[in-house]
């Protein structure tokens, strides 16, 4: 979501992401791979709890040489633990001997590589030439590996996503072989292809919104998913009978996903927004069906859990007895330590159900939860204008009751959470000079204040804690909530395949997971997420990733300076939401 300063017209339709509108002019492989020899992998065992034993293919035969695959599965090094199919190049290293632990991979961008400049067209060169050679590839995503907490050690790989169970080992071995070639005539040496099963998906009245305080609000953990604080989970309402009387905004649109605002199968509809008979009003709420009965689950969880808390807390409190006049310092402390503990978790025990009771009550229906509707919608599209990216997005007209515009904070992302402020900011500001510097943002709420251009997303001006080039990068989404990742130095390409034909094919923006102890940047459902770097500018929407149907390897961003042109297109005075003091 994010805020855009807008020029209004209530006959264009709109999606979120804060804006501001000016008053109307008129009213108009954890299983790590471990290869014996060079050329080639390929894994025979499918699945994550496949037996780790030593399987030898039976085209060993072929000129090639075949990678044998010791502790199948690739849960540590890459978050889907998707299978791995085939890799040329040299084998990575190993560790030997009876006790020997494996050594844990992880994915990174890669900067600054002499192909950068010419990517874009020679990449488009290689997804033709495996669509020739009749490859099902569903993404292209150029990156090298490293042993976790270390510099890359392999060079620049293109790990190739496949549709699963389409590609045998002959093609693989062919495809790679040409596609090293195309390279190699282009003038770059020493590229690897690898070759992996992957998918590519979208990560898809009543009381006013709550203002967010993290600093004064208790329970601010379950307070925030019924706040406009970004990272806000939204969506349509299935009641197109309803007619509502909220009033629009002057000037304040949100900015999302278009398959957000309209789902399949809606999302295919080109229709323009019009509030005719026929076509009603779009509207859209905050939280949908799961969103709203997970955050009421959490509540009571939680309450759940200081119950029991509280009961091992009053066993000790049973055990230390009552205060006696002789007893020792450390059991009076122990005593107040535990009273002081009985007595918090009790106070937050009511307060929490307090809100639980509050929420069942004001925003059980999704009636209840309407904060705005659709205002313009973007019919989704792949490889628009020059740059070829996809087109998804729509905006959103909030609806002035629902907001107390005296505490709005804007355009702000709540990075607490799943990250203590220490943990951010060592990853984040990795070096002691920068970390001298760095303040954590008042209350967790990260200000968004500009925009990443391209040339800082292929060639970053900071450095990760090995010290390689690196842009970090930063988003809470409804499934993931706040994760930190890696953006890519180079565009990978994405292809959607329906009924065994192809759909859509796309230029994308990738980031990974930030490490192989973090789990994935983002999930299914993280879709419309706004993703930052740590000064607080944009690198552009989450659309999408490719991985397995449960897990997302690589997260696909379309850049804000691509979605700031195409929404100028339509409202030309539009600018980010100012920031608020």
């Amino acid at each position: 979501m994010l805020c855009l300063d807008l020029l209004y017209n209530p006959n264009i339709s709109s999606a979120p992401l804060f804006c501001f509108l000016p008053p109307p002019q008129s009213s108009s492989l954890h299983n790590y791979q471990r290869f014996i020899t060079v050329e080639v992998s390929i894994r025979t065992v499918r699945g994550p709890h496949a037996s780790p034993t030593t399987n030898l293919d039976p085209l060993a035969s072929l000129s090639s040489t075949l990678y044998q695959l010791k502790n199948l599965g690739t849960e540590d090094d890459i978050p889907s633990a998707a299978l791995c199919v085939y890799k040329s190049g040299s084998a990575w290293p190993v560790r030997t001997g009876p006790e020997a632990q494996r050594i844990i991979r992880e994915a990174r961008g890669v900067h600054g590589h002499p192909i950068q400049p010419v990517w874009l067209e020679l990449g488009q060169r290689v997804y033709k030439l495996l669509d020739e050679m009749g490859v099902r590839w569903t993404s292209i995503d150029p990156l090298a590996f490293a042993e976790a907490g270390k510099k890359s050690f392999s060079p620049l790989l293109l790990w190739i996503g496949v549709v699963p169970g389409s590609l045998q080992y002959k093609l693989a071995n062919t495809a790679a072989e040409a596609v090293t070639k195309l390279i190699s005539d282009a003038g770059f040496s020493g590229v690897e292809i690898g070759f992996r099963e992957s998918i590519v998906t979208p990560s898809l009245a009543g009381p006013k919104m709550l203002s967010f305080d993290p600093f004064k609000d208790p329970i601010s953990e379950f307070t925030k998913p019924f706040t406009p604080t970004l990272g806000l989970s939204i969506a349509p309402l299935n009641s197109p009978h309803y007619e509502g009387t909220g009033a629009l905004t002057v000037g304040v649109l949100l900015l999302t996903c278009a398959h957000v605002a309209r789902p399949p199968p809606d999302h295919c509809n080109p229709a323009p927004v019009n509030k005719t008979s026929n076509n009603p009003r779009e509207y859209i709420i905050a939280l949908g069906h799961s969103g709203y009965i997970s955050a009421l689950q959490s509540m009571m969880g939680a309450i759940g859990d200081l119950h029991h808390l509280n009961k091992d807390w009053q066993d000790i409190l049973d055990r230390l007895g009552e205060a006696q006049e002789d007893e020792s310092e450390t059991t009076t402390q122990k005593r107040e330590e535990h009273l002081n503990l009985a007595k918090k978790a009790w106070w937050k025990t009511e307060k929490i159900n307090e809100f639980h009771t509050d929420v069942s009550k004001l925003w059980n229906l999704p009636n209840d939860r309407i904060i705005g509707e659709v205002v313009h919608f973007e019919p989704i599209a792949a490889s628009v204008g020059p740059q070829k990216l996809p087109e998804d997005w729509a905006l959103i007209a909030l609806h002035e009751n629902k907001f107390e515009w005296d505490k709005f904070k804007g355009n702000v992302v709540y990075i607490g959470g799943n990250l203590s402020s220490a943990e951010y900011g060592k990853i984040m500001f990795p070096t002691d000079d920068e970390r001298t510097n760095y303040a954590y943002p008042k209350d967790g709420l990260l200000q968004v204040r500009g925009v990443i251009q391209l040339d800082d997303i292929y060639n970053p001006k900071h450095l990760d804690v090995n010290g390689e080039q690196c842009l970090l990068v930063v988003k809470n989404g409804l499934t993931t909530g706040t994760t930190i990742g890696r953006a890519l130095g180079m565009e990978s390409f994405t292809r959607v395949y329906k009924e065994s034909k192809i759909e859509k094919t796309s230029i994308e923006f990738g980031v990974l997971s930030y490490g192989s102890t973090k789990g994935p940047f983002s999930a299914a459902g993280d879709s419309g997420s706004i993703v930052l770097d740590r000064n607080g500018d944009i690198l552009g929407m989450l659309t999408g990733g490719a991985g397995t149907a449960n897990r997302t390897d690589v997260t696909y961003v379309t850049p804000y300076a691509y979605l700031d042109k195409a929404i100028k297109k339509y409202f030309p005075d539009s600018s980010l939401y100012e920031a608020v003091a």
